[in-house]
């Protein structure tokens, strides 16, 4: 009876130590579960975080680019106008150098006739 008795009160006392256990195991389970939860969000936090940061920079990105288009745009038209200008210029001091040639030819043979005249 002793025997029966001292077995029955082991097995209990194995049960119980089984449920702690048990107990224990799954509770372990849920800090674990919330623990990786917490990291799953605080993740989520700085890959959003990272995300605008680079959708930020990226943006701020195409802002500089077409701020440079538009000054390499400015920059092509005054250079377009300086060319128009010079081509200008180029045009009338040509036109003058001729008209400057021409006369200076025709006074040259004017004077030559004049000398040929006077001394023939």
């Amino acid at each position: 009876a002793v025997n029966e008795e001292e077995l029955k009160k082991r097995i209990a006392e194995e049960l119980a130590l089984e449920r702690a256990r048990r107990d224990s195991e799954a509770q372990k389970r849920r800090l674990f579960g919330k623990l990786l939860e917490r990291e799953r969000i605080s993740s989520n936090e700085h890959l959003t975080r990272a995300i605008l940061r680079e959708r930020a920079a990226t943006e701020e990105e195409r802002q500089r680019a077409q701020r440079f288009a538009r000054q390499l745009e400015e920059k092509d038209k005054e250079l377009k106008k300086h060319d128009s200008y010079y081509k200008e210029q180029l045009a009338r001091l040509e036109e003058r150098s001729a008209q400057f040639y021409k006369v200076t030819t025709e006074q040259y043979q004017k004077a030559a006739d004049e000398v040929s005249a006077r001394f023939k």
